[in-house]
């Protein structure tokens, strides 16, 4: 079972390294096992290319088969545990939105559910993807659209991304901040990694911008301390800026069409979704709502 866990991360993930950090594992034992995969096939299931990987035709017919098995044994597992009134879901979020959305859905839940575990995870995107469709997961709070055939969704709401600059910067003080006022400015962005650089990068090339990036960090709050050392301005959440007690930065929303992104929750769609699933998802709503 390892072996197929370890194949679906890397045919998801496409990369040994981040493969083999989604399993927890190390990369030489994930490259290890999925070469034990292919010789008991007697089949290529990817093409290799440095530490990337590309799936060949009969991993790709593979896949789907893998995918289904490793949910119908995850949703068996899950199924055994309701029966025996096991109460245990493990829930994840990517950065941007883990410390800003789900504490006060962790509360209320936990004030309605008292004998509920909730298991909460920090990853990726991609590693969320991943672990979803290893069946690792019950649920997953991320920035859409994503893509997986065995994956549902539901949308939670959209928030704008808002600009963020010194306190002493010559724009914190502008009553209306354009993208054009952003052409000389060195940009401060999480790593390529994180979808919200995508996000970002995205909404600059789509109106012609192309910043100058000086920094691209894993934290979103090295990003905001270097913004408030004047190292660099900033496109971020909104509820990360409704959050930030700390001082030092302005958030400033662009003027005219603004950046934003879709928030929502991703399922397996082979998985089993407890009364308890259902509930969480409840109080997701809620958060929507506020």
């Amino acid at each position: 079972m390892n072996q197929l866990r370890y194949f679906a991360a890397l045919a998801r993930l496409g990369n040994f390294t981040r493969a083999a950090a989604a399993c927890h594992v190390s990369q030489p034992t994930l490259s290890q096992q999925v070469a034990k995969l292919e010789r008991e096939l007697d089949q290529s299931l990817f093409d290799r290319r440095g530490r990337g990987a590309t799936l060949t035709d009969a991993g790709r017919a593979l896949l789907e088969k893998v995918e289904h098995a490793l949910a119908l044994l995850d949703n068996a597992k899950v199924s055994v545990r309701s029966a025996g009134h096991a109460e245990r879901l493990t829930v994840a979020a990517i950065p941007t939105i883990a410390p800003y959305l789900l504490p006060e859905v962790l509360v209320r839940f936990a004030t309605a559910h008292p004998a509920a575990h909730v298991e909460v995870r920090e990853y990726t995107t991609d590693e969320c993807l991943a672990h979803l469709t290893n069946g690792e997961l019950d649920l997953a709070v991320l920035a859409l659209p994503v893509r997986g055939d065995h994956l549902a969704a539901e949308t939670l709401f959209t928030e704008e991304l808002l600009l963020a600059v010194p306190a002493k910067h010559a724009l914190a003080k502008k009553r209306q901040v354009r993208l054009t006022d952003l052409t000389d400015e060195p940009f401060v962005l999480l790593h390529e990694a994180h979808c919200l650089s995508g996000q970002a990068l995205g909404f600059c090339a789509r109106h012609a911008l192309a910043p100058l990036v000086t920094a691209q960090l894993h934290q979103l709050g090295t990003v905001l301390e270097l913004v408030r050392l004047g190292q660099g301005v900033s496109l971020v959440p909104a509820m990360a800026a409704k959050k930030d007690r700390s001082g030092g930065r302005v958030y400033k929303p662009i003027f005219g069409e603004k950046p934003m992104r879709t928030l929502g929750v991703v399922w397996s769609k082979l998985r089993f979704r407890s009364p308890l699933f259902d509930a969480f998802v409840g109080e997701l709503r809620k958060s929507s709502k506020t």
